[in-house]
């Protein structure tokens, strides 16, 4: 016994002081029931933390289908974009809608859908509406090794907490009203054809704007809002944060204008009201302005049911 106590008081010191050094790290137990997050000692895993076993060749096909989408999943991407046109630098870059901290985010309840939605329904939100695609099966080898990448750029952040810039893109100070004209001019101007081309249908890896290749009127992408935020902060890609405000809503009313593919099941959005004054097509409640021409499309696989919603009891 006496054998035991000197040991026990030998072990105290040494967590006492193991536990004084963990303070910076990204996560902080002070007592058995309180954790906290320190974001500012948080780092993302990126690919060169990628371990050299089973998981890790799940994490790094993950990785590989954001990079790669149309490429390496054509039935489900037929368009130009990839998962990384809009979620850049492999979904970490926090001006552009970035991933990490998204597995600790789900489940969790979606206006858009009116229902709390899980992981694997939001990525096909973006397979169907962003990629203007179809929904990639829930058990599927695919599915489960882009939420391995997830999970791994995830680490350590503990459920619930939504860390800086994540779940969506930066929200605008002012709403602008913007102008398709100007919008036009500045398309010219500020060397965007360069990339994406005069009519917009992109070159290889660079995303179609418009067309039957670009993004689904029931992408977020449609809001005028929002793809003034991206635009702002994130173009053009070598010089990045250059625009003004108005010239980002100017550029963004102008790429909206143009026609792109329908996004089937578009009216049951907001099934509860209070769609965005932006949405560009019509809801529950919401008259959509300037709804653009829409071009149709195999409408197969291109609806992500919703979960049942279930009725609250007093």
């Amino acid at each position: 016994m006496r054998a035991h106590r000197l040991l026990f008081v030998a072990i105290v010191p040494a967590f006492v002081a193991c536990t004084a050094k963990s303070t910076e790290s990204p996560v902080v137990v002070a007592d058995a029931g309180a954790v906290t997050f320190n974001e500012a000692a948080w780092k993302p895993n990126r690919e060169a933390d990628i371990p050299a076993d089973s998981m890790g060749a799940s994490i790094r096909r993950g990785l590989y289908l954001l990079r790669f989408t149309p490429e390496s999943l054509p039935a489900y991407a037929p368009g130009s974009l990839r998962c990384t046109s809009c979620h850049q630098d492999d979904g970490i870059k926090p001006s552009a809608a970035p991933l990490t901290g998204s597995h600790a985010r789900f489940p969790k309840y979606m206006p858009r859908s009116g229902t709390v939605i899980a992981l694997a329904d939001r990525v096909n939100y973006c397979f169907t509406r962003s990629l203007a695609g179809s929904a990639i099966p829930v058990g599927s080898r695919e599915m489960t090794d882009i939420l391995a990448y997830f999970a791994f750029i995830s680490k350590d952040v503990p459920i619930g907490t939504k860390i800086a810039g994540a779940d969506g893109l930066i929200a605008m100070k002012d709403t602008l009203a913007g102008d398709v004209a100007r919008g036009e001019a500045l398309f010219t101007s500020k060397t965007c054809i360069a990339c994406h081309g005069a009519d917009g249908a992109g070159n290889g890896p660079i995303p179609a704007l418009w067309g039957p290749r670009s993004y689904s009127v029931g992408a977020s992408m449609t809001r005028l809002e929002r793809a003034a935020s991206f635009i702002s902060h994130n173009m053009p890609q070598t010089n990045p944060g250059s625009l003004t405000p108005q010239e980002a809503f100017d550029l963004a009313a102008y790429i909206n204008s143009k026609p792109r593919p329908d996004s089937p099941g578009k009216e049951a959005d907001w099934p509860l009201g209070g769609a965005p004054t932006d949405v560009p097509y019509d809801t529950k409640g919401h008259k959509a302005a300037n709804p653009p021409p829409l071009i149709r499309r195999d409408a197969r696989g291109a609806i992500v049911p919703n979960p049942p919603v279930i009725s609250r009891h007093r």
